[in-house]
């Protein structure tokens, strides 16, 4: 071999000169100008990251003067100080001349818009001009981001208005079967005169043709008096009055209770039994259950007597407008024991919310049947799965305890027991922990609500 190379006519990397590197770089940036930097990098085979590297390259002075073959070494801190200080002088006076030319073409622009807008019916004029402001200022290198903002005119308007510069302006048209003012005027004093006041348009249309004459349509004469602000219910309808929102709260067991009727699928189709659910808002115990045929005032009645006997008389029974519910049987009930009755607001399911959800536990239940075989079926049932819920189920809105817990007051020593369980694993692993307090899924709320009462904004007091 004739080469003294370790690979002598083998493959060759591609190399690049300090005259090439510079060449390079001075055609990119020419091609940037015309906004063909990309086709450039393609059509020589390049990639931007050597323009970046040639460049701070040649800022930093290292490639002017070398020959071909010599090596070109990293900048030293003193010429890449100066290559910073150079891109950022160069970038200064880029926006230093952009910022002269905003300022001149808006100048421009602002006595345009002084002589077109002295009177109201030149805002096409102003519209040209804001739009031709914002064509020199692109043309001035100016981005188009920036060139809205100066004018206030979005690029997706200057697009459409560059792809249609003369946008077609169509002139109100008066529909030809319009009535004239004076007809307007005309059929407004028809309806008010001493013989059709009193009267709906519609009686009006009727009398008037059967005399021979024809005003106008129904719906205009609506239109006519709806424009003179005279279409007002006139009927003595009766008005439902404002229903107010119940607000009920309860800090502890046995003062609000909540009750409601669901369905149970009986043993065959078009059958079912009525389940009769009294629930404690605060322990989420359920104080209360009876499943019978059909639902009545009187088994409502004897329901609430048994659970009054039993878990004692609550502050405030809730519940929604049923006919058991709003029952006189009921209401004398709750008012002989000084109950005070609370009721949903009509077709406001959220009023009732413990009571809903409790009938979605239930029937969404793995053990929950089809259907029930017979009444006994389901009164048996229905004990065995609140016996399972009062007891045994772990609620997330109590702390993740049973409803009986909270009912008799087990609560806080259960909370204390875990709260030693969790200490002691603490202990034990100090860094699978994050916090030194129990979680947050484990504290039980101070106070349960029907529609909690939206807190007032506190108020600024002035400074003295």
């Amino acid at each position: 071999m004739s080469s003294s190379g370790p690979r002598a006519g083998g493959p060759s990397r591609r190399t690049f000169t300090p005259a090439q590197k510079l060449d390079h770089v001075a055609a990119y940036e020419a091609a940037c100008q015309e906004k063909q930097g990309g086709a450039y990098l393609r059509r020589e085979g390049l990639y931007s990251s050597l323009i970046t590297e040639w460049r701070r390259l040649r800022d930093a002075g290292v490639l002017e003067g070398k020959e071909p073959g010599q090596k070109v070494g990293r900048p030293s801190k003193d010429q890449a100080e100066i290559v910073r200080l150079r891109q950022q002088l160069e970038v200064t006076e880029r926006r230093l001349a952009q910022t002269e030319t905003a300022l001149d073409l808006m100048g421009k622009a602002h006595e345009l818009l002084e002589q077109n807008l002295q009177e109201l019916d030149h805002r096409d004029h102003a519209q040209e001009a804001l739009m031709s402001t914002y064509d020199e200022l692109v043309k001035a290198k100016i981005t188009t981001r920036e060139a809205a903002a100066l004018t206030g005119i979005s690029r997706a308007t200057a697009a459409r208005r560059r792809h249609n510069p003369t946008p077609l302006v169509r002139e109100a048209l008066v529909p030809v079967n319009a009535l004239t003012c004076a007809e307007r005027a005309h059929v407004l004093a028809v309806l008010n005169c001493e013989e059709f006041v009193d009267c709906a348009p519609l009686q009006v249309y009727a009398t008037l043709l059967d005399r021979g004459t024809y005003l106008c349509s129904v719906s205009t004469m609506y239109r006519v008096l709806a424009e003179n602000a005279q279409v007002k219910e006139r009927r003595r309808q009766a008005r439902h009055p404002a229903r107010v929102r119940p607000e009920l709260v309860a800090t502890g067991p046995g003062q609000v209770y909540t009750w409601d009727i669901t369905k149970l699928a009986g043993p065959i189709k078009g059958r079912y039994y009525d389940a009769y659910v009294m629930i404690d808002i605060y322990s989420r115990y359920i104080v209360g259950v009876h499943v019978h045929h059909y639902e009545s005032a009187p088994l409502a009645e004897e329901m609430m007597k048994e659970v009054f006997g039993v878990h004692g008389i609550p502050q405030v029974v809730h519940a929604d407008r049923g006919t058991s519910m709003t029952s006189k049987t009921v209401a004398a009930l709750l008012a002989d024991l000084q109950v005070t009755r609370s009721h949903s607001r009509p077709k406001v399911s959220n009023d009732n919310p413990y009571s809903e959800a409790w009938f979605k536990t239930l029937k969404y239940a793995p053990a929950f049947p089809e259907r029930f075989g017979s009444l006994a079926d389901a009164r048996a049932f229905m004990d065995d799965f609140v016996t399972w819920y009062n007891h045994e189920h772990h609620h997330t809105g109590i702390g993740l305890h049973t409803p009986a817990e909270v009912h008799y007051g087990l609560a806080a020593a259960k909370a204390e027991d875990r709260a030693k369980v969790l200490a002691q694993a603490r202990a034990l692993n100090p860094e699978r922990f994050t916090t030194t307090t129990p979680p947050k899924t484990l504290a039980l709320p101070e106070a349960a609500w029907i529609n909690k009462p939206e807190e007032p904004e506190p108020t600024e007091t002035p400074a003295a």
